[in-house]
């Protein structure tokens, strides 16, 4: 699905958010968003995925306007902002499992599927976990797992860089270049220049880079 923002700005009382800007992400293409805090990183992907309803502008997925209670929104769209809910009594095993059953996945190929994707964020031996019990750098991984294992056809993702060590980021970087050369739609803010040079080597591929709103 191609994503497309036209003039989106938001403004909540006397606070500029976001500043009018116009972005576009074709299917199969990783626009990354940069730019110092302040300049609307985060506001402009709730906006993208449909969370936030802009002040100005729109924002379609395809022919559709982006708001997430949409159904066909809601399911093309898996987006990590903010920290996902978890569950204190649920492995990390289980949370995907659950997340499995819930988008409709192949109960009898179930087991080997969430294996394979707590693997190949290294977090594998993690499985039998509460998520009270990872340390900052195997939260982060665990959420990208969550995010990562459901269905979808648009990746939007912000900072998922956070509190990785550089090996974790490349993992990660070679993970969502996968999803992207697979066809999906990859949106994300990054600060981190490794992330950022593995994803947007394609010719459709770009970086925006957002500026602060004057006060």
């Amino acid at each position: 699905m191609e994503l497309r923002a036209v003039d989106v700005s938001k403004v909540i009382g006397p606070a500029t958010l976001l500043a009018p800007v116009s972005v576009t992400a074709p299917s199969g293409s990783c626009l990354v968003l940069r730019g110092p805090n302040g300049s609307g990183k985060t506001t402009l992907l709730r906006i993208l995925t449909g969370t936030l309803p802009p002040s100005t502008g729109t924002v379609h997925l395809d022919d559709r306007v982006a708001d997430e209670r949409d159904p066909v929104v809601r399911e093309a769209v898996a987006a990590l902002m903010g920290p996902p809910a978890t569950y204190r009594d649920l492995t990390l095993r289980d949370h995907l499992v659950l997340i499995d059953a819930t988008w409709g996945g192949n109960a009898d190929t179930g087991d080997e599927r969430v294996a394979d994707s707590l693997d190949a964020l290294g977090i594998g031996a993690l499985a039998g976990r509460f998520p009270h019990e990872l340390s900052s750098g195997q939260t982060q991984l665990f959420r990208l797992a969550l995010t990562l294992f459901r269905p979808s056809t648009v990746l939007v993702l912000d900072e998922p860089e956070q509190r990785l060590d550089t090996e974790k980021r490349a993992l990660v970087a070679d993970l969502v270049a996968a999803r992207r050369d697979a066809g999906t739609t990859v949106v994300l803010a990054c600060h981190d220049p490794l992330i950022t040079e593995r994803l947007t080597g394609g010719p459709e591929d770009h970086v925006v880079d957002l500026v602060a709103a004057e006060a």
